[in-house]
């Protein structure tokens, strides 16, 4: 059976049909769609994780208890999920156990552009790294039976394209694969320094197998085109590009498994051409490996050291574009920034934040990230997930020690809140400080394509579960001074604000609107008697084209150059309310729907 999937849809494919049992993930582009596809098999348990560590942890729990198993993630997600990997790594497992790592070169959606090979490399973990939807299907199969053969986690390394681009899958029947027993073993599952040190001398051994078997491994080929001078090394989906750029000129070596990579296979093809370009996306993975060797590469000095490495890169870096270069006139693009959604229940939030003066605002990942733009201007720093809450507890901290007078904000939102602010907070709390903390609760995980998560009610699978409130949970941990308002509400907003500014101690204020693009449970609709009921309406005789409305953000708020007049796209609103209570002249009114 043949099916056009993507990378991240053959991945899920590719576990169930490997009879893999237990999946947990937690999301973040371009990894998100493993895990959703993964929650439509009835044979597997699929979970989100409240952060990558825990995700990494619960798959090697559940490959101790004798079942195949993965964690997926995106590839900063794999910082979180480090500790547990690589002690993991030591171990060894029961029954199969995978780690998919979504990198992101060119940096689409991502705060940095890390190449995750390197913690293979570092951990001495096999890898596997797909070019096209087939090989993610295949190398997860071939990854289980990898994993179980040499007894070890295994990684695969995808990258955004793969992920999201399509291609004509032969699809195969799942394996059942029975439960292994488990047995204890102290020795080989208590990560004491004293087994460690045991341990440790058997991750050569392995290695020094896994090269022999990376020789032999189908995904790791030659293709040699007769009389071709060039030789191209590449993995991944570089393999395709680099093939598009010079076609039958060349001779190849893909590389399918690459850690350990096959020095002998290396070896060989090199002795066959004259010149020899390594390409790769993000560091010199291979390029070092092969100068180690003692072959004459070009590689980074040739192509660039970050991005991604399509045809076009390519060409422009090897000069095959005929001579000069055609340089795009980029002033005739219309510059349009992202922006928050009309209806984004955090829109009133910064607009107001954004009036402040004399505060700090830590901001976090998510949607709400763009406050850092215009016309809020109201984010100064971001990290990381989770990093709000603890770098403005520093931040606070040293500007108390030092005497300034100014009030640090931190802002994340409810997912990011369960997948690291939790401990931050913790820290906070901990350590006397008084920063005010704002968790922004819009029902659901809403950068990502919205998942569930604990603050929600409900499985990856859709089943009703315990909902973690948040209140309660900060009230737990020794906040004291804990608020609900409607971000919509600018004065309940401003309220809030005003009532901690000058506390001595930690506060939380909790905005809680559902995300405007939310597919709206009972629930919901319970909990926020008429939502969106109504729309807005400018009345055109009262408004005086002064714009301010516009300063909130909205995209449904449109201006005409000839009538100097303000009109809403009513397609667009979902009746908010936040443009009508910034308008001066009170031009804005509700109309029934």
């Amino acid at each position: 059976m043949k099916l056009l999937l993507t990378g991240d849809e053959a991945i899920a494919r590719g576990a169930w049909e490997a009879g893999v049992r237990h999946a947990s993930a937690y999301p973040g582009t371009p990894s998100t769609e493993i895990l959703e596809n993964l929650a439509t098999y009835d044979e597997i348990y699929a979970e989100w994780a409240t952060n990558e560590k825990v995700a990494m942890e619960s798959a090697i729990g559940a490959s101790m208890a004798g079942v195949r198993s993965m964690a997926s993630m995106k590839h900063v997600g794999v910082n979180v999920a480090a500790d547990p990997l690589m002690t993991f790594a030591y171990m060894g497992v029961n029954g199969g156990a995978v780690i998919v790592t979504a990198d992101e070169p060119g940096m689409f959606s991502s705060q940095n552009e890390q190449d995750n090979r390197n913690y293979a490399k570092m951990g001495k973990i096999p890898m596997f790294e797909p070019a096209d939807s087939q090989e993610c299907l295949d190398m997860m199969k071939e990854a289980f039976r990898v994993s179980e053969s040499f007894n070890s986690i295994v990684m695969v390394r995808m990258v955004t394209r793969v992920c999201h681009s399509k291609s004509l899958v032969e699809c195969g029947e799942r394996v059942e694969i029975p439960v292994k027993e488990w047995k204890k073993d102290p020795m080989k599952y208590v990560a004491l320094p004293a087994h460690a040190r045991i341990l440790r001398p058997q991750l050569d051994e392995r290695t020094a197998k896994l090269a022999v078997y990376s020789e032999d491994c189908p995904f790791n080929h030659e293709e040699i085109n007769v009389g071709a001078k060039i030789g191209v090394i590449a993995s991944g989906v570089s393999y395709y590009y680099a093939k598009e750029v010079f076609g039958e000129t060349a001779s190849y070596l893909k590389l399918g498994f690459t850690n350990p990579l096959p020095a002998d296979l290396i070896r060989g093809f090199a002795a066959k051409v004259e010149t020899l370009y390594i390409i790769e996306e993000d560091d010199p993975y291979i390029e070092e490996f092969v100068q180690r060797l003692g072959i004459a590469c070009h590689g980074k000095d040739t192509f660039p050291t970050y991005g991604e490495m399509t045809p076009d890169v390519l060409r422009r870096s090897l000069g095959l574009d005929g001579g000069a270069q055609v340089e795009f006139d980029h002033s005739l693009i219309i510059k349009r920034p992202p922006s928050l959604c009309a209806g984004c229940p955090h829109r009133g939030l910064f607009f107001r934040l954004g009036k402040r003066k004399d505060i700090m605002i830590s901001g976090d990942i998510g949607c709400y990230t763009l406050a850092a733009g215009a016309p809020y201007n109201a984010m100064d720093s971001t990290v990381c997930m989770g990093a709000s809450i603890s770098v403005g507890h520093g931040a606070q901290k040293a500007f108390n020690r030092a005497g300034i007078k100014r009030k640090v904000v931190t802002v994340l939102g409810d997912s990011t809140f369960f997948h690291t602010g939790v401990n931050s907070l913790i820290n906070t709390v901990y350590n006397n400080s008084n920063t005010i903390n704002i968790i922004l609760d819009n029902r659901i995980t809403g950068m990502t394509g919205h998942q569930q998560n604990p603050g929600t009610g409900f499985t990856v699978k859709g089943e009703p579960t315990n909902m973690i409130v948040i209140e309660d949970l900060v009230k737990a941990l020794g906040v004291k001074h804990v608020k609900v308002v409607n971000p919509n509400d600018l004065a309940e907003v401003d309220a809030a604000l005003d009532a901690f500014m000058d506390l001595d101690e930690p506060s939380v204020i909790i905005t809680r609107w559902p995300c405007v693009l939310k597919k709206f449970s009972q629930a919901d609709l319970a909990e926020f008697p008429g939502l969106f009921a109504d729309k807005d309406a400018v009345d055109p005789e009262k408004c005086i084209g002064c714009k301010l409305c516009q300063k909130t953000g909205c995209p449904a708020l449109i201006f005409d150059d000839e009538t100097r007049k303000v009109s809403i796209n009513q397609a667009d609103c979902v009746g908010c309310g936040v443009c009508a209570q910034v308008c001066p002249k009170q031009a804005i009114a509700k109309v029934e729907m």
